[in-house]
């Protein structure tokens, strides 16, 4: 047999191993499986084999997981879950005509691009969509991406980039925090506790140094590493924070935030629409990325 061949798990060993490990038990992990004892110590008995490794330890009428056990058991965790989510997209997709994958940056994902994409759907009816979150580059070679967003420069190792728009960050804080809401002046930051997102901790000090604006403490307050939290922050009146206007199109509509200041600011980012170079003739890829560009075109 192919060495390559034989190191290839048997997903029903895996599936017997992880249930066996969750009842430590075989005899539930049988009734579960709906397999005899027998069968579940044989299918264990095969993947020890094949891996060299004393994966279960008796004591008393239990069997625990072994050290090697132990070590095995998320990575045989993660492998049943894809291999169940590879089954289930498989099945989604086979009554469409094509099945397009993206990856999104979570806070635009559920913030701008999914509200919208009805639009996109409506006109591609029979297009198996899935959308995941990324927050950083990864390999189109080794996840199977039909398109990506992203936030940065325009540079993707093995990829092309499209620029997509740039972002616009606001001050906003909620109307209790505002007194009404007033265009007031910066001399109130000095009493109004700020808001930061820790992947960007020199914001508040750029947007100062852009306006020429002295902000004190531009460095201090709760820090939040997702734009959705900071943003239920600032909506809860914990401070004053610093927002892209296209992530908070509805709180500034319902008035949930109110601008501090209006006073925005474009940051040396942007976000680009990235490709894998080896599906650059994908069309249905291509006729997502003209959609992209024509709402943002629509909503500026």
């Amino acid at each position: 047999m192919d060495m390559r061949r034989a190191l290839i798990p048997d997903l029903v060993n895996l599936q017997a191993f992880e249930c066996a490990a969750r009842h430590e038990n075989f005899s539930r992990a049988a009734e579960e499986l709906n397999l005899t004892q027998g069968a579940i110590s044989r299918q264990i008995a095969d993947l020890e084999q094949q891996t060299g490794l004393r994966l279960f330890e008796r004591v008393k009428r239990r069997v625990v997981l072994s050290d090697a056990g132990q070590k095995l058991l998320p990575e045989v965790r993660q492998l049943l879950a894809q291999s169940e989510r590879l089954m289930i997209g498989a099945v989604a997709a086979g009554t469409m005509s094509s099945s397009l994958r993206i990856a999104t940056l979570p806070t635009f994902g559920a913030r701008w691009l999914v509200p919208k994409l009805g639009r996109f759907i409506a006109d591609h009816p029979d297009v198996a969509i899935s959308i995941e979150s990324r927050s950083s580059p990864f390999s189109f070679a080794e996840e199977s991406f039909d398109l990506a967003i992203h936030f940065g420069q325009p540079t993707w190792a093995g990829a092309t980039a499209t620029y997509l728009c740039h972002e616009t960050v606001l001050p906003v804080a909620s109307p209790s925090l505002l007194k009404g809401g007033r265009d007031i002046g910066c001399d109130l930051f000095e009493n109004l506790p700020l808001l930061h997102l820790t992947t960007r901790p020199k914001l508040w000090s750029d947007w100062s140094a852009h306006h020429g604006k002295p902000v004190p403490h531009a460095y201090q307050g709760l820090r939040f590493d997702q734009f959705s939290m900071l943003t239920s922050a600032a909506v809860a009146g914990l401070g004053v924070a610093l927002l892209p206007t296209y992530l908070i199109e509805e709180e500034l509509k319902s008035g949930s935030l109110r601008p501090f200041l209006d006073r925005p600011m474009s940051t040396e980012n942007a976000y680009f629409i990235v490709r894998p170079e080896n599906k650059g003739t994908q069309a249905l890829a291509g006729e997502f990325q003209e959609w992209l560009l024509q709402e943002v075109t629509s909503s500026t």
